[in-house]
C-alpha cells in the first residue's frame, strides 16, 4: 500500500502520522490522569463529608433524634457531587433520610472503620458513628468505642465525568488543529517536490516516445538540477546512439535482403533433395519389400524341401546333414525378419494387435520353443508365474512373445552353465487392468557399464569382437525395446559383469472381458503326488503348478527316499499315487529308470517323466507313451497327463463305427517359381487333397473358367500378370457368371505391414506368408472349405480313435469342465433333439429352403460343441460351411451328416445298454 503512494501522500503520511500518534498518545495520557486525579479527589471529597457528619449526628443518634437527622441529612445535600445521605442505628435500620434512594449496593463495614464501594455512576460510603464522635460536637461520653449509628452516603459521579469530557474536547479540537496546521505544511512542502518531478516525467514520456531531442530546464533546487542535467545527457547519448543504430539497421537490412535471396535458393533445393529423400525412401521400401520376396522364395524351397527329405529313409548323417541346412535356413529367415521388423518400426509403419491372449500359456510356448538350444548346453530353463497375477489380458500375443523370445534367447547365448529364470508378478492392478513385470534372469557372463551403455543401440552387441561366440544382427534388442515402449511399457536391465544379468519388462496390459480358459480341467482333488527334482527353482515351479491342480505335493530328495516312502506308508496319510520325477542322463539312465518305474507301479504310485528336450527320445525307446514330457513342463500338457495318470480312464473296447469316406478338396495352386510350385503341390497332396498346379496368372483365370476348384493358392509376384491381377480377372468372371467365388488365398513373400490390407482389398480371402508348412496348409484348407487334410502316413486306427470317434464321453467331460452330472445333461439334451433336428433338416432339404437348412446345422453345431461327438461336429462344421459357400458338394456332406446322425443315436444306445449298475450309481 506505501508502494502505491505518490510522493504528495508519502509527504503527508510520513507529516501526519508521526504527529497524529503522538498527539493521540499525549492527550489521552494527560486525559487520562486529569480524570484520575478529579476521581481521587471525587474520593476524598465523600470520606471528608462523611468525617465531618459523623460528630454532627452522633448526639441525634445517641437519642434517636430523626427531626435533627433529616435536617442534617438535607442540609448535606447541598454539598457538591452528594446524592444521597442516611443514617442507621446500630442495627443499620433507616433513621433520616434525604435524597433519592441510593443505587450502590451497601459496603460491608466491620463497624470501626470507613467502608466504599463505587460503581460507574456512584460511589457509597459507610461510616460507623461511635462514642468518641459525641465528644467532638461537645457531649462527653464514656464509652467512646460504642456504636451509636452508621452515616450512609452515595456520591455521583455525573459532575466529575462532564468535567472529564469538557478536558478531553479541548484536547482533541487542540489536536486537530495542530494536525490541520500541520497538514497545511505539508502540502506546501510536497507542491514544491512533486512539482519539479512531474515536470521531469513529462520529460522522460517525451524521451520514450521517441523525441530525443527534448531538454529539461533548471528546476530550482540543486538535486533537482543534476537529476536534469544527467537526464539531458542521457537524451544526447540516446540521440547519438539512434543515429547510429538507423545507420546499421539500413546496412542490416541490404544484409538481409542479401540472404533471403540466398535462402531462399536453398529452400528451392531442400525441396529437392526432400523429394529425393522420399523418392529413396520409397525406393528402399520397395527394395525391402522385393529382397524379402527374393530370399524368402527361395527360402520357401530350401525349408519345404528339407523337412520333406527328412521323412524319408536317410543315414544318419544326412539328417544331421539336413538339420544343419534347416538350421542355417531358419537363422536366414530370423535375420531378414528382424531387419523388415527394423525398418517397420523406423518408418512408424508397425501396426499392434490388441487380442485376448494368456500370459502363462505365451511364456510356457516361448520356453518350449528355445527349450532345445538351452538343453544342448545343460542349462535350466524355468518360468515362474506368481499366483495372483492376471493370466488372461488384452496385447499383441505375438509381439510379446517375440520381445521374450529375443530376450530368452540372448541369454541362452551368453550362458554356459547354470540356469535361466522367466519370472511374471503383478506390480500393481485396477478393475481394468494390470501393470506386468517380466524378468529373464540368467547365470551368464553379465554385462560391464560401457556394454550397458550401448545395449540398446543398433547393430550392437556385448561382445563384438572377431572372436565372439554368439552371432546374430544385433537388432534383437533394439526392436524389443521399441516393440515394448510401442505398447506403453519399459525395458531395462540389471546386470554386473561376470554376475549374470535380469533383464526385465514393466507393462500394463487391459485385463481380457472374458476369463473363459479353454485350458484342460484340473485332475480331481485329494491325490497325493511326490516330486523328486534336483534343481531348486524347478522344483519350486513344479510344485506351484502340481499344487494349482488341487494335488497334495510332498517333495523328496532322491529316489531311494521315494521308494522308502512307498515301501513303509504312513498311517493317516494319503498314498503316493503319482511320481513326477526330473531326470537326466547323468543322474537317471533310461533302463535304471525304467527298472525303478516299474517297482512304483507294482506299489500302486504312477509316474511321469519330465527330461530335457534332447534326451527325450532316448526316455521314449524304454518308458510308455504318455509317461515322458519334455521340460520345462507345460500346464497344459503336464494337466492332460495328470488327467490320464490319474483318471485311470478303461480303454475303450467298442470301436466307432467306420465313416464313410470323406471328400477330397480340390485344389488349384499358382507359383511361377518351380521350386515352390513343387513345394506345395507335394506337400498338399501329401496331406490328401488333389491338386492341380498352373506356373502363371492367365493359365489360373483359364483352369477355373474350366473346372470348380474348392480353393486356389496364389502366388502374388508373378511376371506378366501378377496375383492381384489374376485374383481381379476371376472376380470378374465369378460376378460375371453369377456363381459363388472360389476361396483364394494369397502365398507371399513379403512381409510389410501393409501387404496384408492390400492382398485383401484386391479381391483375396486370406494369405500366407512363406515359408510354409504343412500345419499352415492344412488349417488354411479347413478353414475356407470345411475339409479336413490327413496325413495319408498316419494310421487310419488313430484318426478313428481320436478325432472322428462317434462317442467319446472322455472329450465330454473336458468340455463340461470336470463335472460329470453336467456332461451327462449336456448329452442327454443333444441326444432328446437329435430326432427333432434330423427330421427338421430332411424337411428343409426337400423345400430346397437353404436359409432354414443353414440355420438348423448351425443350431446342431453350436449343440456339439458341448458335447463329445467329434465325428457328428465335424459334419455338421464341413456341411455349415458348404451351405454358405453354395458349393455342389453341400449335399453329399448333408447325406453325411445324416449318417452321423444316426450313428450317434445307435452309439447312444449301445453304450446305454453296456453301463453296469455300478456305473449308473
Amino acid at each position: 500500500m506505501f508502494k502505491e503512494l505518490g510522493i504528495k501522500g508519502r509527504v503527508l503520511l510520513l507529516t501526519l502520522l508521526p504527529t497524529s500518534l503522538l498527539a493521540m498518545v499525549l492527550g489521552g495520557y494527560f486525559t487520562w490522569v486529569q480524570l484520575s486525579d478529579m476521581r481521587s479527589q471525587l474520593i476524598e471529597r465523600g470520606q471528608l463529608i462523611a468525617e465531618q457528619l459523623a460528630p454532627l449526628s452522633a448526639p441525634a443518634l445517641a437519642l434517636g433524634d430523626t427531626a435533627l437527622l433529616e435536617r442534617i441529612a438535607n442540609d448535606a445535600l447541598d454539598q457538591p457531587d452528594v446524592r444521597a445521605v442516611t443514617f442507621l442505628n446500630p442495627e443499620r435500620l433507616r433513621l433520616a433520610h434525604a435524597g433519592p434512594s441510593i443505587l450502590t449496593p451497601m459496603p460491608a463495614g466491620d463497624g470501626s472503620h470507613l467502608s466504599m464501594v463505587s460503581s460507574l455512576d456512584t460511589t457509597h460510603f459507610l461510616l460507623p458513628v461511635l462514642g468518641h464522635h459525641r465528644s467532638l460536637s461537645g457531649t462527653p461520653e464514656e464509652d467512646a468505642d460504642r456504636l451509636l449509628g452508621w452515616v450512609e452516603l452515595e456520591l455521583s459521579h455525573h459532575g466529575t465525568l462532564l468535567r472529564g469530557y469538557r478536558s478531553l474536547f479541548t484536547s482533541l479540537l487542540l489536536i486537530v488543529t495542530g494536525l490541520a496546521v500541520t497538514a497545511l505544511l505539508a502540502l506546501r512542502m510536497s507542491r514544491a517536490i512533486s512539482a519539479p518531478l512531474r515536470e521531469i516525467a513529462q520529460g522522460v514520456a517525451q524521451l520514450k516516445e521517441g523525441r530525443l531531442e527534448t531538454r529539461l530546464p533548471a528546476l530550482g533546487s540543486h538535486e533537482l538540477d543534476e537529476l536534469a542535467s544527467g537526464i539531458n545527457r542521457m537524451a544526447e547519448a540516446l540521440q547519438s546512439a539512434q543515429e547510429e543504430m538507423q545507420h546499421n539497421i539500413d546496412q542490416a537490412t541490404e544484409d538481409v535482403r542479401q540472404n533471403l535471396e540466398t535462402i531462399e535458393i536453398q529452400n528451392i533445393e531442400l525441396d529437392l533433395a526432400r523429394k529425393e529423400a522420399l523418392e529413396a525412401s520409397r525406393i528402399k521400401s520397395e527394395f525391402l519389400a522385393n529382397m524379402s520376396h527374393e530370399i524368402r522364395t527361395p527360402l520357401n524351397g530350401i525349408i519345404g524341401f528339407t523337412n520333406l527329405l527328412q521323412k524319408s529313409e536317410l543315414t544318419s548323417r544326412q539328417q544331421d546333414y539336413l538339420g544343419t541346412i534347416q538350421k542355417s535356413a531358419e537363422s536366414l529367415l530370423g535375420i531378414i525378419s528382424e531387419i523388415l521388423d527394423f525398418s517397420k518400426i523406423e518408418a512408424g509403419k508397425l501396426i499392434l494387435e490388441n487380442i485376448p491372449f494368456n500370459l502363462r500359456e505365451l511364456v510356457q510356448d516361448t520356453l518350449t520353443i528355445l527349450a532345445p538350444a538351452a538343453h544342448e548346453k545343460s542349462l535350466e530353463l524355468v518360468s515362474l508365474i506368481y499366483r495372483d497375477t492376471p493370466l488372461n489380458l488384452v496385447g499383441d500375443p505375438l509381439r510379446l512373445k517375440q520381445v521374450l523370445t529375443n530376450l530368452v534367447s540372448n541369454a541362452i547365448k551368453f550362458t554356459q552353465e547354470g540356469s535361466i529364470v522367466v519370472r511374471a508378478m503383478l506390480e500393481d492392478e485396477s478393475e481394468d487392468s494390470a501393470q506386468l513385470r517380466i524378468s529373464v534372469q540368467d547365470t551368464g557372463i553379465g554385462l560391464t557399464n560401457a556394454d550397458l551403455r550401448a545395449l540398446f543401440q543398433a547393430f550392437s552387441q556385448a561382445d563384438n569382437s572377431l572372436s565372439r561366440q554368439a552371432g546374430g544382427t544385433g537388432l534383437g534388442l533394439v526392436i524389443s525395446k521399441r516393440l515394448i515402449e510401442q505398447m506403453g511399457g519399459e525395458i531395462g536391465v540389471d546386470s554386473s559383469n561376470g554376475e549374470g544379468s535380469e533383464f526385465w519388462i514393466s507393462l500394463t496390459l487391459p485385463k481380457a472381458r472374458d476369463d473363459s480358459d479353454d485350458s484342460i480341467p484340473a485332475p480331481p482333488s485329494g491325490h497325493r503326488v511326490a516330486l523328486c527334482e534336483p534343481h531348486e527353482l524347478t522344483r519350486s515351479a513344479l510344485h506351484h503348478q502340481l499344487q494349482d491342480c488341487g494335488l497334495e505335493v510332498s517333495e523328496f530328495s532322491d529316489l531311494s527316499s521315494l521308494r522308502m516312502a512307498l515301501e513303509t506308508p504312513v498311517e493317516g496319510v494319503s498314498p503316493i499315487a503319482l511320481a513326477v520325477l526330473g531326470v537326466n542322463l547323468q543322474t537317471h539312465t533310461p533302463d535304471a529308470l525304467r527298472q525303478t518305474i516299474r517297482e512304483f507301479e507294482q506299489r500302486g504310485c504312477k509316474t511321469l517323466v519330465l527330461c530335457p528336450t534332447v534326451e527325450q527320445a532316448l526316455y521314449n525307446t524304454v518308458l510308455p507313451d504318455g509317461q515322458v514330457q519334455s521340460k520345462p513342463a507345460c500346464t497344459r500338457k503336464l494337466q492332460q497327463a495328470l488327467n490320464d495318470l490319474l483318471h485311470l480312464r478303461p480303454t475303450r473296447k467298442d470301436k466307432p463305427s467306420p465313416l464313410e469316406e470323406r471328400a477330397v478338396p480340390r485344389l488349384l495352386c499358382v507359383d511361377d517359381n518351380p521350386a515352390n510350385l513343387l513345394l506345395v503341390q507335394t506337400l498338399l497332396s501329401d496331406l490328401g487333397a488333389e491338386v492341380v498346379a498352373v506356373d502363371n496368372g492367365p493359365a489360373a483365370v483359364d483352369a477355373v473358367q474350366r473346372e470348380r476348384f474348392d480353393m486356389l493358392f496364389m502366388d502374388v509376384q508373378m511376371p506378366g500378370m501378377d496375383g492381384r491381377q489374376a485374383t481381379a480377372a476371376i472376380r470378374h468372371w465369378e460376378a460375371k457368371r453369377e456363381v459363388s467365388p472360389v476361396p483364394i488365398v494369397a502365398l507371399t513373400a513379403h512381409a510389410l505391414a501393409n501387404e496384408k490390407r492390400a492382398l485383401l482389398q484386391g479381391g483375396m480371402d486370406d494369405y500366407l506368408t512363406k515359408p510354409i508348412d504343412e500345419r499352415q496348409l492344412a488349417q488354411v484348407v479347413l478353414k475356407w472349405t470345411g475339409l479336413s487334410l490327413v496325413n495319408r502316413a498316419a494310421s487310419v486306427e488313430q484318426s478313428a480313435a481320436t478325432s472322428l470317434c462317434v462317442l467319446d464321453p472322455d472329450e465330454g467331460l473336458r468340455l463340461a469342465a470336470g463335472k460329470a452330472d453336467l456332461a451327462a445333461d449336456m448329452l442327454a439334451m443333444l441326444l432328446a433333439s437329435l430326432a427333432a433336428d434330423r427330421q427338421a433338416i430332411r424337411l428343409a432339404r426337400e423345400r430346397n429352403d437353404r436359409a432354414g437348412l443353414i440355420e438348423r446345422v448351425h443350431r446342431l453345431h453350436g449343440a456339439t460343441r458341448y458335447c463329445g461327438v467329434p465325428q457328428l461336429r465335424a459334419a455338421c462344421q464341413r456341411s455349415e460351411t458348404l451351405l454358405k459357400q453354395n458349393d455342389p458338394n453341400a449335399p453329399a456332406a448333408l447325406d453325411e451328416l445324416d449318417r452321423a446322425i444316426a450313428e450317434l443315436a445307435r452309439a447312444a444306445g449301445n453304450h446305454s445298454e453296456q453301463k453296469t449298475p455300478q456305473d449308473s450309481l
